[in-house]
């Protein structure tokens, strides 16, 4: 009788241990992205504060710290190695990276501006071209930050009329969604060559969006009519509290 007593509580508290919640000290997360990442630069629209927010809420004695690297109209292109944002992504790295008790993360959300149809630099993207040039990131990075981790997210949706500087429109939305599976490939391919490095973030932005669209973005004058591409607060909690998610799978 003892002694199935004593394995009970030795298993109880084995359970007890698989299921706590554990995370390190010091987590620095690097947000790279577009202009829904950089929210107009008000805390109000950006997703990586309502991020942290949740992650310090879930995870209350680990400090964390973020750098916003979203780039109005920018693409994959844009955030490869050579070009200024890879360069400003690599100062902020670097300046966390001085902490070796602190997890460094990359959390990144591009192609928006990669499916327009003309306008920004490097659109359109074909698919296997966005996903060359994600691994090129990725790459880049982890060689350069071996204890980093990257978490890719899908981008949104965004209103099929969209067209400001830059034409989206119907086209651009349809070769928005052929990312998916390219990032689903490319996320699956670095489990194998580089393991619990590169994860899976947020994956139903697109749909959850798209369902409600009117309540989660701001109406802006476009040249085919009032158009949704950039989310409003409530939009920008709706993706940093996903985002965040991801985040914590990943802690």
């Amino acid at each position: 009788m003892k002694l199935i007593l004593r394995s009970s509580i030795f298993t109880a508290v084995l359970l007890s241990l698989a299921f706590t919640i554990t995370a390190p000290s010091k987590v620095n997360i690097v947000f790279i992205g577009d202009s829904i990442t950089y929210g107009q630069n008000s805390p109000d629209f950006q997703p990586s504060v309502y991020a942290l927010d949740v992650l310090k809420e879930k995870f209350k004695n680990t400090e964390f710290t973020q750098a916003n690297r979203g780039v109005n109209g920018h693409t994959t292109k844009s955030f490869m190695p050579g070009e200024p944002d890879f360069a400003k992504v690599v100062k902020d790295a670097d300046g966390f990276y001085t902490d070796a008790s602190a997890q460094l993360i990359f959390s990144v959300m591009l192609g928006t501006n990669d499916s327009a149809i003309k306008g920004p630099y490097g659109a359109p993207a074909s698919p296997e071209k966005y996903t060359e040039n994600l691994k090129t990131i990725a790459d880049s990075l982890l060689k350069r930050y071996p204890n980093s981790k990257i978490v890719f997210n899908y981008p949104i949706y965004y209103s099929p009329n969209t067209y400001n500087g830059a034409m989206y429109l119907q086209e651009g939305l349809n070769r928005l969604q052929t990312y998916f599976p390219q990032i689903d490939a490319l996320v699956k391919s670095y489990s194998n060559s580089q393991p619990k490095h590169v994860f899976l973030g947020y994956t139903t932005g697109f749909a959850d969006f798209k369902k409600d669209y009117l309540r989660l973005f701001i109406p802006e004058p476009g040249n085919q009519g009032t158009f949704y591409l950039h989310p409003n607060k409530d939009g920008a909690k709706l993706l940093g509290k996903n985002w965040a998610k991801a985040l914590a799978k990943v802690l």
